[in-house]
Formats: C-alpha cells, sequence, structure tokens
C-alpha cells in the first residue's frame, strides 16, 4: 500500500490548532482573511514560497520542515529559503530581560527595563505577547522592589 503525503493544509491546521490559535487569529498574523486561511487549511489554495516562510516564522520551524513530507509541490520548496524568522521583537526582549536578571539580580537596571517594556506594550497588538509583557512588567517591579529593600536593610552585623 502507497501511503500519500500528508496535505499541508491539514498539517498548518494542526500547528495553528498545537498553539490554540483560531483561523483568525492566524489570518491576522499572515496579514490575509480568514476566508484565505481556510482554503489554505482546506487545500483549495497551495500557498506561495511567501506565505509559507511566514508561517514557518509562526510555527517557530524552518519552511523546509513545514513543508516535508507533504503535497508541497517540489518546484516551489526548491525555491524557499532555508531558514526563517522565528521570534518576535517582544520575545527577544523579554528573553533577554529573563537572562539579564538570572545573571545579576542586584544589577538590572529596572528603571531602563521598565521603558522599553513599556514600549513594546505600547507598539504590540498581539494579545499573547501584551500578557506577557504585563506578566514581565509584574515580575520587574517585584524585583525591582525587593532590591531597593535590600539596599534599605542595614548591614548584618559581622560576627568575625
Amino acid at each position: 500500500m502507497v501511503e500519500l503525503p500528508e496535505s499541508l493544509g491539514r498539517r498548518i491546521a494542526t500547528r495553528r490548532n498545537q498553539l490554540g490559535w483560531t483561523q483568525q487569529e492566524l489570518a491576522d498574523r499572515l496579514g490575509v482573511s480568514r476566508t484565505a486561511v481556510s482554503h489554505l487549511e482546506g487545500g483549495l489554495n497551495i500557498p506561495g514560497e511567501r506565505t509559507v516562510t511566514i508561517l514557518a516564522g509562526l510555527f517557530k520551524c524552518e519552511p523546509h520542515e513545514l513543508v516535508a513530507g507533504t503535497s508541497y509541490p517540489l518546484a516551489k520548496a526548491e525555491r524557499l529559503p532555508v531558514v526563517a524568522c522565528r521570534y518576535t521583537e517582544v520575545e527577544l526582549q523579554l528573553r533577554l530581560l529573563e537572562a539579564e536578571a538570572t545573571a545579576a539580580a542586584g544589577e538590572v537596571d529596572t528603571d531602563a527595563w521598565e521603558e522599553r517594556l513599556a514600549a513594546l506594550a505600547a507598539a504590540s497588538h498581539d494579545r499573547r505577547e501584551i500578557e506577557a509583557i504585563a506578566a514581565a512588567r509584574g515580575a520587574l517591579a517585584q524585583l525591582a522592589s525587593s532590591v531597593r529593600a535590600a539596599r534599605a536593610a542595614p548591614p548584618a552585623p559581622n560576627r568575625s
């Protein structure tokens, strides 16, 4: 029995569902209509190389990985870029903050980070990113409070 390749549309729908996104949410990220996403997932339209590359970035994989083993045309697959941008600016900045806070909790410039997070929040239109920024701002406020408390506390007596 010959096994048919998986439909790219089915793979897109599966990845979208794994992320908990609706067709409309994926459409918003792609800059297309919900109907266009429905047609992609239903196999009515074959996505172009640009769309596959953007989808790969959204799904945090490479374009060739997204289409491998599917019915996506080989001629189109050969024109796909090797890599796609996988992370948003918000994800990058939150990871940098996390790394800095882990490395030197008392040395984090909380005022500068608060400004960066406020600017990110103002520029973001994605509900999940806005929620992640709000959580990071809350954690940053707690960190700033604990650093201020530690600096205000009298030094422990030297018992040597």
